[in-house]
């Protein structure tokens, strides 16, 4: 029986916590607080340490869903939940004010993880903000010299964030069948 792990990480609501929560197969734990600083205007409480959650596959493997906490102050977690990974999912948020500047800081911070493994980009939100485009950050992308896949989703339907996981395993291993 095999065990993999894939890593969620993105801004403060970006919905990580919420995609994880669509697709796991168990009730995620959560680490929740209340939000204390500038986060509180987006939400009532943030992801302190991580989420878990996990996806049974078919003949027993398991994919172990990790969620990173959005804010920089708590990046000591990165280091510790990337450990082990096998891919990185990027949730940016469309209606912030930059998220080009979201994610420009999100693949710095795991680059070295991202050309260890690989990368899949989805963007929520797109129903309230439909600019930047998805085109527009394929384009973005370019500047960093990586081709990840990149969709809109909303992050609390199972299918979508399905999609995400199976393009980031896909980019891992191009003749995994479903």
């Amino acid at each position: 029986m095999s065990q993999y792990k894939i890593i969620f990480t993105g801004p403060v609501g970006a919905g990580k916590t919420t995609a994880i929560n669509a697709i796991s197969d168990m009730p995620p734990v959560k680490t929740d607080a209340a939000a204390s600083d500038m986060t509180k205007n987006r939400k009532a409480s943030t992801t302190v340490a991580m989420d878990y959650g996990v996806m049974n596959l078919a003949g027993g493997e398991k994919i172990h869903l990790y969620g990173t906490p959005g804010q920089e102050r708590f990046d000591f977690m990165w280091d510790i939940l990337v450990n082990g990974g096998i891919g990185l999912i990027l949730l940016l948020d469309n209606t912030r004010a930059d998220p080009f500047q979201d994610m420009k800081f999100f693949l710095e911070a795991f680059s070295k993880f991202i050309s260890d493994t690989s990368l899949a980009i989805g963007v929520t939100q797109m129903d309230l903000s439909n600019r930047p485009t998805i085109d527009d950050y394929h384009l973005r992308l370019q500047e960093f010299g990586i081709k990840p896949p990149v969709f809109a989703v909303d992050a609390r339907e199972k299918n979508d964030v399905s999609l995400l996981v199976q393009a980031l395993l896909y980019s891992l291993d191009p003749g995994l069948a479903e």
